[in-house]
Formats: C-alpha cells, sequence, structure tokens
C-alpha cells in the first residue's frame, strides 16, 4: 500500500472527512500550466474542489481565470480574489439578479457567463441595463455532449448576432464542452477530439466573416485539455486534474498527475468475520430508492 498519504493525528478527525495535500496539488497545477503551455491558457473548473485554499493555490501559480457551476462557487472564488470568473451554467429565474448582484459585489472581478436561448439573452440585458452593467456572454455550443449548448449552425449565428446587438451584455466568444470525449488510447482521443472541435472553428470562421468579434473560446474537459490547448485562443477547462482520482486514466490516459486528496473513514461495525461496515455511506441521497424518481 501507497504510504503518501500519512495521518498522524487520525485521533483529531472526524470521519468521514476529505483529506487534501497541497504539495500534491502544486505538482499538479504546474503539470497542468507545463501542458497548457501557460497559466494564462487554464480556466479551471472549482466544482471539483470548490474549496477557497485551492482557488489561492492556483493563483499562487498564476492562475487567474475560473470556472464554476453555480452563482454559490462563483461567489467563493471571487471572495478568494479570482480575477476573472465563468459561470458555465446560463442563468434562469433568480440566477440572473444574483449574478448582476455578484457584479455589484465584486466590481474588481470579471464574471461572465454562457447562454443558448434568446429570451434569457434578452432578460440578462434588460436586468444589466437597468444596474448600469455590461454582462460578457459566451454563446453555449453543443459539440456532441447533448446537455446544453445550441448546435453550430445558423441558429447559433442568429443567437450570437443577438448577443451582439442587445444592450447590456456584449460577446465574450464560444463555449464548448466535450465532455463526452474519453478514451485511454491517446491517437483515438486526439482524433475524437480534433474532429468535434473543428465544428468550432468553422462556426468561430462564419461569425467573423459576417464581422463578428469572437473574443476567445472556452473549451474541453479534463481528458482533452492537453489537444485543445494548442489553439492559441482556446482556454481549457481541465478540473479533475487537479486532485486527480483513481478512475481518470482509464478515462484518458496518465499524464503525469497525482492523486491529491483521499478520504478518511472508520470501521463502525463488524458484524460477522467477512463484512465491515464503515462510515463512508452514501445513505444521505437515499441510493437505494428506484430510478427515474423526477416526474414532469
Amino acid at each position: 500500500m501507497s504510504d503518501w498519504y500519512p495521518v498522524l493525528n487520525a485521533d483529531e478527525i472526524p470521519s468521514p472527512c476529505l483529506l487534501i495535500y497541497p504539495e500534491r496539488i502544486e505538482n499538479n497545477l504546474q503539470l497542468m500550466i507545463d501542458i497548457a503551455g501557460g497559466a494564462e491558457k487554464l480556466r479551471p473548473h472549482v466544482k471539483t474542489h470548490k474549496l477557497p485554499q485551492i482557488i489561492e493555490l492556483k493563483r499562487a501559480c498564476g492562475i487567474e481565470k475560473f470556472k464554476c457551476s453555480t452563482i454559490a462557487e462563483a461567489e467563493m472564488t471571487a471572495a478568494a480574489g479570482g480575477k476573472d470568473i465563468l459561470l458555465a451554467y446560463q442563468p434562469v429565474g433568480p440566477g440572473i439578479p444574483r449574478l448582476l448582484t455578484l457584479m455589484l459585489q465584486f466590481p474588481q472581478t470579471k464574471f461572465s457567463t454562457i447562454v443558448d436561448d434568446a429570451e434569457i439573452i434578452r432578460q440578462i440585458g434588460q436586468l444589466a441595463t437597468e444596474k448600469g452593467l455590461e454582462v460578457p456572454l459566451y454563446l453555449d455550443l453543443d459539440v456532441g455532449m447533448h446537455r446544453t449548448g445550441i448546435v453550430p449552425g445558423e441558429a447559433g449565428r442568429e443567437l450570437y448576432r443577438l448577443i451582439a446587438q442587445t444592450k447590456g451584455v456584449s460577446p465574450a466568444g464560444l463555449h464548448a464542452y466535450d465532455g463526452h470525449l474519453h478514451d485511454p488510447d491517446e491517437a483515438i482521443l486526439k482524433e475524437e477530439a480534433l474532429r468535434t472541435f473543428q465544428q468550432v472553428i468553422d462556426f468561430k470562421a462564419q461569425l467573423e466573416e459576417e464581422g463578428y468579434d469572437v473574443p476567445g473560446i472556452a473549451a474541453s474537459g479534463t481528458p482533452t485539455f492537453p489537444i485543445l490547448a494548442q489553439y492559441p485562443d482556446v482556454e481549457v477547462g481541465c478540473g479533475t486534474s487537479v486532485l486527480w482520482d483513481a478512475g481518470q486514466p482509464r478515462l484518458s490516459g496518465d499524464p503525469g498527475f497525482q492523486n491529491a486528496a483521499v478520504l478518511l473513514a472508520r470501521v463502525i461495525s463488524k458484524p460477522h468475520s467477512d463484512l465491515l461496515t464503515l462510515d463512508l455511506g452514501h445513505k444521505a441521497v437515499a441510493s437505494e430508492m428506484p430510478h427515474p424518481r423526477v416526474r414532469l
């Protein structure tokens, strides 16, 4: 068994507990920078850790751009000193005024978000104008994940035109998450990633031919970030590489990242010689119930 995670004060730590090893995080951050070709190429996702202490480690390495999934993550990142924060889910309902409140609360931080719907673009523009703000918007493209975004094409170009023409918002560029791509075979993964990203390149060229500015592209997941980082105008959104995990090498090979976190658990019962019960369960989410449980 590896001894890289000794715990000298285990009796003082309640379980279950996530243990973080900063020196290993620093190693992973430097490897991310080296692979990407510079800290300015990185926009790492904070959803993996959700910890201001790790934001501080990233900033100490020169990383100042971040990607997040929720308003709460955006607020945490801004409070930790993040300078450029992309909310990578389209804000709807009360999420829009909450984002604008963050922009007013942290005026030294650049906030942006993604959109794939005309009505949301108009709502953001109207509310931002009322507050004297301008929100940079990335057009969210569906390049195969089929979760959010619009397929590159005329409908997408129409939305980008709307962003450029709507008061209170401005075009920030394109967002393209390829989380469906993973393969331990580097050659296969590269071929799939480049073929998928060609949609974004072509779409960007079409917008520029119409005279629209496309300031940047936020793209990639952890498996594809070494591949897409080769493009000069792409910020890569790796996130898992900060802490790494045991399953990632099976998805995208092993570029040399270190596991930087472990779970501390205790045996709470040994009812039989061949049966142990740990306090590292998932009962809190009632996982034993059958799916689906959502009714529309």
